[in-house]
């Protein structure tokens, strides 16, 4: 019996996986130079290995990871269009297509014509190399990232209220010491399934918990309290909680006064909150807001945490401003037993989105418009500071550019945006019109379909780098197993095409360590300080929390025990005024969309629909809809549905469940195509942070016949 260690892909706990392997007789007669993806007569097995983190544990997805990275499908030697068609090409055919046009596209609009759409899942090493890749390699303002889509409403939220933006500000182990626990819009036993002891344990020390969710998932069954209110209704529930704690006086007064700012506006905020009034508008009882209140309000210790379902909205933003300032009226942070965090979602959530990845962010969460920053940045990178070019726009913006051909050429590494991105009618046309499309990926995606040039990537089990889990702590996954056919490593591909385009001298690196290691000095004295993190110290310790100043500090789990990030330590209330999304529902679009995740997918189900195990679990896309909703639509369990938008339509099955609010469909996020949720989500953005609102869409449903449906897949291309 052989085995890899390796760490599991997909959701940002980073589960470590022990990877055990027999081969047959049949496997071991194959050629030793045949990759690893070949060795169909090999039985595999995945089991959990200790760490930090999930305490050895792995669900279903980790169980089965390795799956897809072995699948036939994986693309193994790059593509390139000719004659309307993907056919295979060299390395060197494919880079000199690709960097000929980029100069030659750079020469005719400008290098602001060329943009480059990074993802959540891409190591550290990688996401920074793309920041400085477009910023250095390209000379374009122009990149974002699909972590726009996940976490961009929380990061921007902590930086205004904190002054830093770090997704978990206690630790893992804090929360079976919390007397109190909110959960809002996150449904942890389906999306971090190996995080649920933590809670079981709480809950066994006496804990009471609370789910915030329009659907009665897995974890609110097991919560004590379930607020299934109506979706986009998070932010004004937060007041109402706000107001019932301050008006019976279960608020930590030292706390605000030593260590807040701001907490005076709050009266003016809250002025007009009737409970009665807020119950009516969130669908649920009175009674329950105050019980949630009581709870939270009263406990010695507590946790907040909150997920895509408070924040894909348009007002996501403030509605996670107002559930921090519940933690800070009560003082429920900086000690053991409490905090806030926003649960990532994907793998390098946290760390996709510190070191450059987004459209006005530099490495170390610097400011790309602060010029000391720029400076700083520019020192490290030995160039001039007017070098680096400025802030650009959101990922979702970015297609509008591309529609408009503002943006003329877009390089995607990692994502698939015809997928993730709202409004997708709109998505589609702007890739349709682009010049050119070039796709780093390991399979072939709806994105790769369409590109002009596809380049095969390394998976998780050949790609060694670091990637920082939802609690802040860097982890260092090691490549187990050599790269199959001509696959490459994504930033080997960055430093190829640097060098094409004349910019190699800034992307000479040998081994991936080398990245890490500019990644600690750019990012050293930044708010995400990774100076004192090597890649020695990660194979001893197993995990690193940042930040970590120097060699010898052991980090930081547990956020602000002293001091807030902001200049003057403290922490800062939010008493802007909001205003209720109102859906705007009618007798042509009666019902609320709200889309999310299931237990077997990831994202846009590239990787986990070529895991035969996961595959099966769920084959297609589905409608989750009330048993009153769908007599009232003359639907049947298992029949093929159209659901509408304003902005667009798809096709799903029914499957009727007494687990969701008779106003609200819910339809997972995995699958494109006709299939593809995100075919009727509008493109209206938060104005903070410029989050889409997947949430909260009107719709209308009817019954189709099945074979008007056209399916979402596609078999491979043939090569």
């Amino acid at each position: 019996m052989n085995m890899m260690k390796t760490q599991c892909p997909f959701c940002s706990v980073q589960c470590k996986i022990t990877l055990n392997y027999k081969e047959s007789a049949a496997a071991s007669t194959l050629p030793s130079s045949m990759p690893q993806t070949d060795r169909r007569h090999t039985s595999w097995q995945a089991e959990g290995t200790p760490n930090a983190a999930s305490q050895g544990r792995i669900c279903v997805k980790g169980m089965n990871a390795h799956q897809h990275a072995m699948n036939r499908e994986r693309l193994m030697f790059p593509l390139v269009r000719r004659n309307g068609h993907l056919v295979r090409a060299t390395w060197a055919e494919a880079l000199d297509r690709i960097s000929s046009h980029f100069q030659s596209a750079a020469r005719q609009y400008g290098t602001d014509s060329i943009g480059v759409y990074g993802g959540g899942s891409l190591t550290n090493e990688t996401a920074y190399l793309l920041g400085k890749f477009a910023r250095i390699g390209l000379k374009t303002k122009y990149i974002d990232y699909n972590g726009r889509f996940c976490m961009s409403a929380a990061a921007s939220a902590g930086s205004k209220v904190f002054g830093l933006d770090r997704g978990m500000t206690c630790r893992l182990e804090d929360i079976p010491l919390a007397h109190c626990i909110i959960l809002a819009g996150t449904n942890i036993a389906e999306c971090q399934p190996t995080l649920l002891p933590y809670f079981n344990e709480a809950r066994a020390n006496g804990a009471r918990m609370i789910v915030i969710d329009p659907r009665k998932t897995a974890t609110a069954a097991i919560a004590d309290l379930h607020l299934q209110i109506r979706p986009g209704t998070d932010a004004i529930l937060a007041l109402a909680l706000l107001n019932i704690i301050i008006e019976n006086g279960w608020i930590d007064t030292s706390f605000i006064h030593n260590r807040t700012n701001g907490y005076d506006e709050l009266t003016s905020l809250l002025d007009g909150i009737d409970t009665e009034e807020v119950a009516e508008l969130c669908g649920i009882p009175s009674e329950q807001i105050r019980q949630a209140a009581s709870w939270y309000g009263q406990a010695a210790t507590g946790i907040i945490l909150t997920a895509r379902g408070v924040e894909q909205q348009t007002d996501g933003h403030l509605a996670v401003r107002y559930l921090i300032n519940l933690v800070l009226a009560t003082g429920k942070i900086g000690r053991p037993g409490c905090g806030y965090g926003a649960v990532t979602g994907q793998g390098n959530g946290q760390g996709g989105r510190e070191h450059g990845q987004k459209a006005d962010q530099l490495p170390g969460y610097r400011s790309i418009e602060n010029p000391a920053d720029r400076e700083y940045i520019a020192s490290v990178w030995q160039v001039d500071p007017d070098e680096i070019p400025g802030k650009g726009v959101s990922a979702y913006e970015m297609m509008e550019l591309a529609n408009r051909q503002e943006i003329r050429t877009l390089f995607v590494m990692g994502s698939n945006p015809v997928v993730s991105n709202p409004n997708i009618p709109l998505v589609r046309s702007a890739l349709e019109n682009l010049d050119m499309l070039v796709v780093a990926d390991m399979f072939l995606s709806e994105t790769a379909r369409m590109a002009d040039v596809v380049l095969p990537v390394t998976s998780y089990l050949e790609n060694t780098g670091t990637l920082t889990n939802l609690e802040g702590r860097v982890l260092l996954r090691e490549a187990a197993s050599p790269a199959p056919g001509e696959a490459q490593d994504d930033w080997r591909i960055l430093c190829e095409l640097a060098a094409r385009l004349g910019r190699g001298h800034y992307f000479d690196y040998r081994e991936v360590e080398e990245i890490f290691d500019e990644l600690r000095i750019a990012s050293r004295g930044g708010t995400a300080d990774y100076y004192g993190i090597t890649y020695e110290r990660l194979r001893q310790e197993e995990g690193v929390h940042w930040p970590c100043p120097t060699p010898e500090h052991q980090g930081v789990p547990l956020m602000f025990a002293e001091r807030f990030a902001h200049e003057d330590g403290k922490a800062l209330f939010t008493g802007i005024a909001h205003h209720a999304i109102r859906p705007q529902r009618s007798p042509e679009y009666p019902l609320i969309l709200t889309n999310g995740r299931v237990l077997s997918h990831y994202l846009t189900g590239v990787q986990t629909r070529r895991s035969a195990s996961l595959a099966a679990r769920e084959l297609e896309n589905f409608v989750e809809i009330h048993p009153l909703t769908a007599r009232q639509h003359h639907l049947q369990n298992g029949e093929w549905t159209e659901i509408q938008s304003a902005h667009g339509r798809f096709f799903v099955r029914c499957r009727i469940s007494d687990q969701i609010r008779p106003d609200t469909l819910f339809v997972p996020m995995h699958w494109g195509g006709t299939q593809n949720v995100n075919e009727a989500t509008p493109p209206e953005l938060d104005p903070y942070c410029k989050m889409p609102g997947f949430k909260v869409t009107a719709v209308a449903i009817r019954p189709v016949r099945a074979g008007i449906v056209q399916m979402h897949y596609q078999p491979p291309v043939s090569i």
